[in-house]
């Protein structure tokens, strides 16, 4: 059994921890310092983003600037995370050829699996029946508790881990540019279904002694060590001091500066027998990868953790159709899992939909503005095959009082969202209404179809257009629709009174997109005046 250094190095800012991280694994690989297990933790809470990742893209700059919530980098790669002040983050730092690493050396999965038993074995100490999840989380029954990673240096490598004591949903989507449209209820609760902590595992928040000796103890079982509780050696130290400044840095901060459109948040809906399903998928656009996926609805499925297991093995996969399709395939083959009313394909379907809207950035629309598109009957990537001939509007985007509120028309006095889209697209010619209730709609599509309509453009909120994906297929009539801006009868519970045309409120339209987009499409020849 050989002793290791056991480094407990407090309560410290993210700059300080990054540069500790860069330190010892700079003095392991010179053998100048001895193979350690770090504890550490953060205050103020901070943002980590990883080595390779734009803070732009990943992370909500003015929530936590507002909120005091730090932002820094690690020397690791992987995914964006929040480090809370309840958060332990633990960490192994070890020559190649230690004692139970040796034979693992060549093997990076083997060897993340190892260290994290150390861990796994601390957790079990705690009453937490945690086990690994390739390629690099430790779960809880299917929902993370720890999510993991490492780099190398010389001889020597580094690998490290978050572990959730608490865990506190909303701050974290508020403050990462994790893949949900919107920060509603059902959202916040799958992302519980996928996380777990301490708290909600034992019922408490052991204290964090605790916590920390059973993982000690976790890590000597696992690697037949002894950890020795040492402080800093003085060439650290001197180390630490002169690099600090570094870390503390935006030229290091803000290392990864991604042009626009190179990477982003995708998604894509429908509704299945089996319930509404939603996809969203944090893509790399250059690498053609797709860094995480979320899956949600309102859907059964069995097993249980069948979702995040699917989750799991889309993580950095090739965003191309052939690799989705066999991934997806495969997954459903060999686990068995269930979707009820939901069939692969319609996973297949959704997430190569999702993928294929950064087409819409060669339309002058950006990554973000492309979730507020929703095409009906046609894949993104078929945009320029579409022929669209008239444009479709909702009544409730009208002036509350307006003569025109619940007709036909409007004189653009320019007193609302409608006035302008109207003025446009009647100096280009184009045939336009505005829709007043469900009935409404479905009479003037098939009213414009019969007089040789091949498409549309409209604009309705999500929420309607979950509801009545059906009935906007069903038509067997392409469109691009565009959601509306602000709050709808479904946000304020009213859209009984909106299906019968009677909704009072009032919404605004995504003005400069959906303007953006009619003309974009007239000046391609996809938006055309040959139907009245």
């Amino acid at each position: 059994m050989s002793d290791w250094r056991l480094l407990d190095t407090g309560v410290l800012s993210g700059a300080e921890n990054m540069a500790l991280d860069d330190v010892i694994l700079e003095c392991r690989s010179e053998n100048e310092t001895p193979n350690t297990v770090r504890f550490l933790q953060f205050n103020p809470s901070t943002v980590l983003v990883g080595y390779h990742q734009s803070i732009e893209q990943e992370v909500r700059l003015e929530y936590c600037n507002a909120h005091d919530i730090g932002i820094n980098r690690r020397i690791t790669g992987g995914g964006a995370i929040l480090f809370t002040s309840s958060c332990l983050g633990w960490e192994v730092f070890a020559d190649k050829s230690a004692h139970k690493v040796k034979e693992l050396r060549h093997d990076l999965d083997k060897l993340a699996r190892r260290v994290c038993e150390g861990t796994i074995s601390g957790l079990k100490r705690l009453g937490v029946d945690a086990e690994f999840r390739p390629k690099n989380d430790i779960e809880v029954e299917g929902r993370k508790i720890s999510g993991t990673g490492g780099t190398e240096r010389g001889n020597s490598f580094m690998y490290q881990g978050t572990l959730l004591v608490d865990f506190d949903v909303e701050l974290m989507l508020r403050s990462l540019r994790i893949p949900v449209e919107k920060l509603q209820d059902k959202e916040i609760e799958s992302v519980k279904e996928r996380v777990t902590c301490l708290k909600w595992e034992l019922g408490h928040v052991p204290p964090i002694e605790e916590i920390k000796a059973a993982i000690t103890a976790g890590f000597e079982e696992v690697f037949d060590i002894s950890l020795r509780p040492q402080g800093l050696l003085p060439c650290e130290q001197e180390m630490y001091e002169q690099r600090l400044p570094e870390f503390q840095d935006d030229e290091w901060i803000y290392l990864v500066q991604r042009p626009k459109n190179t990477g982003g948040h995708v998604n894509s809906m429908r509704k299945t027998p089996g319930g509404i399903v939603r996809v969203s998928i944090n893509l790399d656009i250059p690498g053609n990868f797709i860094i995480g996926t979320f899956i949600t609805g309102d859907f059964q499925v069995f097993p249980q953790r069948a979702i995040m297991d699917l989750e799991a093995r889309l993580k950095n996969a090739p965003a191309d159709e052939d690799s989705i399709r066999t991934i997806i395939t495969g997954f459903f083959q060999e686990t068995g899992a269930n979707v009820v009313g939901v069939e692969p394909e319609d996973f297949i379907q959704l997430i190569i939909e999702a993928v294929k809207k950064t087409v819409f950035t060669k339309y002058g629309i950006s990554v973000e503005q492309s979730n507020y598109l929703m095409p009906v009957n046609f894949m993104p990537d078929r945009l320029d095959e579409q022929v669209f001939d008239y444009v479709l509007l909702p009544y409730c985007a009208k002036l509350i009082g307006c003569d025109y509120r619940f007709s036909e028309g409007c004189d653009t006095c320019g007193a609302c969202t409608i006035s302008p889209v109207y003025e446009l697209v009647k100096d280009l010619g184009v045939a336009v209404r505005t829709i007043q209730n469900y009935e409404d709609l479905i009479e003037t599509i098939d009213e414009f179809r019969k007089k040789g309509a091949r498409g549309y453009i409209g604009s309705c909120c999500d929420a309607f257009r979950s509801k009545h994906h059906y009935d906007f297929v069903e038509t067997g009539v392409p469109a691009l629709l565009i959601d509306v801006d602000d709050s709808t009868c479904y946000d304020l519970g009213e859209e009984q009174d909106a299906y019968a045309g009677d909704f009072q409120g009032q919404t605004t339209l995504k003005l400069d997109l959906l303007m953006h987009i009619i003309q974009e499409m007239w000046n391609r020849g996809i938006l055309r005046n040959e139907v009245h």
